[in-house]
This record gives C-alpha cells, sequence and structure tokens, in this order.
C-alpha cells in the first residue's frame, strides 16, 4: 500500500495525510521514471494531472524538506514539554516516591520506544514515506480502521491541545497582568474579561501561525523550547532553595489508599504521569521535514534528534516531580500542580519580576507550542483545498482557513473553558492509545515480525497492555468525575 516510489535521483515522495471523499477512487499511475504522476478522479472533463513532488511542495507539513537534526530537537522540544508537566508532582503524592518514580520510568521509557517504532516506520522501505499519522495507520490496519483509530485521537491532540494552550495561556495572561498591576489597584479594577483574555493570545497566536510551513516555524519552536525548560528548571531550583512550607508531608493517607477512592487515585496519578508525555502524533509530520535518501535515510538524522531532546526533557521532567513532591508533599495543589504551589506558598517572600518572568515563559511556551500543534489542522484543510481546485492554496486562502481554524478554537475555549477537568478522560480515549499502544501494532502489522518471537511478543504485549491502561484511566476518570462532579462553566472563562 506504498504511496510512495523510488525516484533514480534517490529522493522520495509521499501522498498526503487525508483522503477527502470524491466521486471516484483515487487512482496512482506508478511508472518507474521522473515522470510520476498522480490522477485525482475526474471533477470534471478537464481536470489536469498534477505530480507527487508538486502536491507535496503545497501541502505545510512537506512544503519545506530541508530540516535537520537541530530544528528536529527545536519541535520535538516544543511539543514535548508543556504545562501538563507541572501536574506531575500531584501524580507522586498519590503513588509516593517509590511507585512514582518507578511509573514516571517506565512512561518515559516506553514511550520513547513508540518513538523509535515511529521513526523507523516512517521510511518503512527504501523511498516510501509517511509523513502524517493518519496515512501511517491506514497502511496498519486498512481503509476503514485504519481512520476509526486515529483520526479522533489526532483530532484531539491538534485541534485540542490548541483548545487547552488558549485556556492556559489566556489564564496566565491574566496572572501576568494582575501580577503586575498588583492585588487592589484602579489598573487591576480595569482587566480585560477571561473571554477578552483568550482572544488576546488566540489573536497573537495567529499572527504567528501565518508562518508558510513546518519547517519555517523552526526558530519559533527554539523560542518555545528554550521557555518552556526555562519555567520548569526555575520553578524546581526556586523550590529547593525556598526550602518546604511547614506542615508538609510524604506519607499517603490511609483513607486514599484503600477502596475506590484509592484504586481511582492510583488510576489518576499514571494517567497524570503517562500524559506528561506528548507529542507522538507529530513525530512523522517533523520527520517529514527531513531529507531523505539512500545514503542518508531521515530516520538516523531524526533519531539523533529524538535522543538530544529526549535527555533533555528528561532533565526537565524528572526534577520537575521529585523536587515538586519533596518541597510541597500533600500540600500540592491538583490544579495547577508545581507552578500553583510555587505561587501559593512563596508569592510572598519572591520578587515579582521572577514569578511575572515564569508567567511570561509560559505564555511564550503555550503560543509557540500553538504552531507546531496546529500544523496538522492547517495541513489537512489546505489538502482539502489543493485536491478539490487541482492547484497550489493562494495566499488569501491560506490565511483564511487559519483565521477559521484559530476561530474555531477560540470559540471551543470560550464555550468549554473547564475542557482541562475532562483532559483524563478525553487524553484515556485520544492521547494513551496514540502514544503507547498503536505503534507497537503498526509495527507488527507493517513488518511483520516473526510471530511468537521477541519482537512479536513485545510489541503485543505493550500494545495490549497500553490498550487495558487506556480502558482503566476512562474508567477511573469517569469514577472521578461523578465523586467530584464537574463545574461546566459554558460560556463563563
Amino acid at each position: 500500500m506504498g504511496e510512495v516510489v523510488p525516484i533514480e535521483d534517490d529522493t522520495t515522495q509521499e501522498l498526503p495525510l487525508y483522503l477527502p471523499p470524491t466521486p471516484s477512487p483515487l487512482q496512482i499511475i506508478t511508472i518507474k521514471s521522473s515522470s510520476i504522476r498522480e490522477t485525482t478522479s475526474s471533477q470534471g472533463s478537464g481536470a489536469q494531472a498534477i505530480t507527487l513532488r508538486e502536491l507535496e511542495s503545497w501541502l505545510p507539513i512537506t512544503e519545506s524538506r530541508n530540516g535537520t537534526t537541530f530544528s528536529a530537537v527545536f519541535h520535538l522540544l516544543c511539543s514535548g514539554i508543556g504545562f501538563q508537566a507541572l501536574s506531575l508532582p500531584v501524580a507522586f503524592a498519590a503513588l509516593g516516591w517509590v511507585w512514582g518514580i518507578i511509573c514516571l520510568s517506565i512512561a518515559y521509557m516506553w514511550q520513547l520506544y513508540t518513538i523509535w517504532l515511529l521513526v523507523n516506520l516512517h521510511e518503512p522501505v527504501p523511498g516510501t514515506r509517511y509523513s502524517r499519522f493518519v496515512r501511517l495507520s491506514v497502511v496498519a490496519f486498512g481503509q476503514k480502521l485504519g481512520k476509526l483509530l486515529a483520526i479522533f485521537p489526532v483530532m484531539y491532540l491538534s485541534g485540542g491541545s490548541c483548545v487547552l494552550l488558549i485556556i492556559t495561556g489566556g489564564g496566565t495572561l491574566e496572572q501576568l497582568f494582575k501580577l503586575i498591576c498588583g492585588e487592589g489597584t484602579i489598573c487591576e479594577s480595569k482587566s480585560l474579561s477571561g473571554t477578552e483574555w483568550f482572544l488576546l493570545f488566540t489573536c497573537i497566536a495567529l499572527i504567528i501561525g501565518q508562518l508558510p510551513n513546518l519547517n519555517s516555524i523552526a526558530r519559533v519552536s527554539l523560542t518555545g523550547a528554550i521557555t518552556a525548560i526555562g519555567y520548569c528548571t526555575l520553578l524546581w531550583t526556586l523550590s529547593i532553595t525556598k526550602g518546604r512550607p511547614n506542615g508538609v508531608s510524604h506519607t499517603i493517607p490511609d483513607a486514599t489508599k484503600t477502596g475506590m477512592a484509592g484504586f481511582g487515585n492510583i488510576l489518576n496519578a499514571i494517567g497524570i504521569i503517562m500524559l506528561a508525555f506528548r507529542g507522538h502524533n507529530l513525530i512523522l509530520e517533523i520527520q517529514g521535514t527531513i531529507p531523505s535518501d539512500s545514503k542518508h535515510p531521515s530516520r538516523k538524522s531524526m533519531w539523533r534528534g529524538v535522543t538530544v531532546s529526549y535527555i533533555i526533557i528528561a532533565m526537565c521532567l524528572f526534577p520537575l516531580a521529585i523536587v515538586g513532591f519533596w518541597a510541597y508533599g500533600n500540600q500540592i495543589p491538583a490544579n495547577g500542580g508545581i507552578l500553583t504551589a510555587f505561587s501559593q506558598f512563596h508569592r510572598q517572600d519572591t520578587s515579582k519580576l521572577v514569578i511575572g518572568l515564569i508567567y511570561l515563559w509560559l505564555i511564550i511556551s503555550c503560543l509557540s507550542s500553538y504552531q507546531i500543534y496546529a500544523l496538522p489542522a492547517f495541513d489537512n484543510l489546505e489538502f482539502i483545498y489543493t485536491t478539490s481546485k487541482n492547484r497550489r492554496c493562494p495566499g488569501w486562502v491560506r490565511v483564511g482557513l487559519r483565521l477559521f481554524f484559530g476561530g474555531l478554537t477560540f470559540f471551543i475555549a470560550v464555550a468549554f473553558p473547564f475542557l482541562g477537568s475532562l483532559a483524563p478522560l478525553i487524553g484515556g480515549m485520544a492521547a494513551v492509545p496514540l502514544t503507547f499502544a498503536y505503534p507497537c501494532f503498526m509495527w507488527i502489522s507493517i513488518k511483520k515480525p516473526r510471530p511468537n518471537g521477541a519482537v512479536w511478543s513485545l510489541n503485543l504485549g505493550l500494545g495490549c497492555f497500553g490498550i487495558v491502561l487506556s480502558i482503566l484511566l476512562i474508567v477511573a476518570a469517569l469514577w472521578n468525575l461523578a465523586d467530584k462532579g464537574l463545574n461546566a462553566n459554558f460560556f463563563r472563562p
């Protein structure tokens, strides 16, 4: 089911991720020469065929294939370190020292292994590249099952992540404004409403979002990576230097250890750890920006980038979790994690400049992450236009499509400002299987290792365990919502 064929000059080409419905099936005519053409189903008697190279050069993800290991590192860090990591001490408060460190270490190694699988499945045979997750899923599981399994997770991890970034970034903008103004001042009384802060964040994000393709936002991702590393490092180092507040305990209460409540707390803690690792839906896309040929396949450059970036990610996440639990223990707030705890316990003995710098870095990180998580949606919208018109998306149409997506994510953020409370539930359905399970099944389906062999058994076991964990996390999230309720403040951010 390869969409790509090798060209004589060792370059590779591929079909895009999403295939919109057409009057008749897509046809691919493969000829071993430079004149490889894809003919879309006739949308008119005068429809003109376009080459695969042309089609790929029109779409944001693969418009530029001049990426390097450095640009891959920037994208991986920007997409891999997010505000979700701030809640890791909350997981340790439910699991304790030993099981917290064990679970975090297992999740880290597990997701790193699935990244290795995706990097090697990007170009499973020389000359065939899959730069979009849904396309790889269709190849592995078939047309119907592949789309059924992959489309919702990819949509949520693209659009849903952008919505959460608007909620987090807009809320942090408001906190920064209040910090600068001070409490009880005239300035604070003139603060914008929650909706207006969301709108301000979205407008800034969409201005940056006019950069044409994934490779062109490498500097934006670098900025996001630096600020994400900055606020994570600043939070855990300041938590050490400021010392522990009085009354902090690291003992798990007996009431939360037993019964369904204890079981639910443990599963929710595991869910927090698993959801802290993100960006797997972008691995294939990032690798798609790197040039590849028979002598220098993209997987080598990409894996070097993964190795460097995930060493840095480990240096951020592990201290954040361990120091956060050491500093605040059972007093760590469930909402906001270490950031809320630091602000709550050390606001009085920390300068406004330092706290403001943390808020500012978090805002910049959210703005940068918005760009890379929105790219798959931009790519899909432009692909629909390109295949329907058989020509490159004009600049004004590209701007319009991106404004439409930004407006949609803004509307959802305003309509459902409590979406973060549903993240464990939706994440269990979407993020966990995509990150921890699907790559294992894809490897078995595409690479076809020897049945009952070590590789086959490892991937089958990890894939099934990932699905079981996903189901348990969904059940735990539903139980938590039923037990504690949901503050569904529709249209009241």
